[in-house]
């Protein structure tokens, strides 16, 4: 009999383990870019995730002494947005259990790529920008703060 239930109990850990495994991670919360730069807050929003820049190693501009600004931009009008607010993650829906696709904006260039976003461990997140089928990414830890 006691076999009977340890065997149960092994069972049971299984199906449970493999339940979490299934389960969506989170991705949000504040995480630290690859560089250390910057931090971006992700949160849920519309029908998946947005991401946007809320610290910056260096927040004032040294050739300006003001607050850094999306100076990369080619819109005119968008060049001027501060850094610190600025939205990363655009259209990122999910497309896995914990993996999200859209698009992502890259400030130290201007440019907007196709983007995944996948939830790499409890502290790990995978930022990937695509041109094709060509794809770069880094690893973002999470942030205390």
């Amino acid at each position: 009999m006691l076999v009977r239930s340890g065997f149960a109990i092994a069972i049971l850990a299984v199906l449970l383990s493999a339940a979490d495994a299934q389960t969506p991670a989170d991705p949000t919360g504040i995480w630290l870019t690859q560089a250390g730069d910057a931090k971006v807050r992700v949160s849920r929003c519309r029908d998946g995730i947005c991401g946007v820049v809320v610290w910056l190693r260096s927040p004032i501009d040294p050739a300006t002494g003001r607050p850094a600004v999306d100076d990369k931009n080619r819109n005119p009008a968008l060049a001027r947005r501060p850094m610190i607010g600025l939205p990363l993650f655009h259209g990122m829906s999910q497309s896995g259990p914990n993996k999200w696709s859209g698009t992502i904006y890259n400030a130290d260039d201007g440019n907007t790529y196709a983007s995944n976003v996948s939830v790499a461990g409890p502290g790990a997140l995978r930022v990937e920008g695509c041109v094709g089928v060509l794809c770069s990414g880094e690893m973002w830890t999470r942030s205390r703060r």
